[in-house]
């Protein structure tokens, strides 16, 4: 009988061949929701999906992309606060 810390669906099963051969049930916990832009509300590209311990191991630039309000706002959104931006400018 599995343990009974793993009879919620919070941990998801895998099922791994051991070197030995042998199938088991290894249990992991499910990956997080995408990052969404705080504007407008799309999911974010090239920002993983991982568990904090996941993105522990990553690099800095490996978390999020290298612009103003990178791993925040979208690009297109981005695009839109720059715009603003100069048009009040003027």
């Amino acid at each position: 009988m599995v343990r009974p810390m793993y009879r919620t669906r919070s941990w998801r099963s895998v099922i791994r061949r051991t070197p030995g051969g042998r199938v088991v049930i290894h249990f992991e916990k499910r990956k997080p929701g995408p990052a969404r832009c705080a504007r407008c509300g799309r999911p974010l590209g090239g920002v993983p999906r991982e568990r904090p311990s996941g993105l522990r191991k990553l690099s800095k630039t490996a978390k999020r992309p290298d612009r103003p309000y990178g791993g925040v706002l979208c690009s297109t959104c981005l695009a839109e606060l720059i715009f603003e931006q100069i048009v009040e400018g003027q």
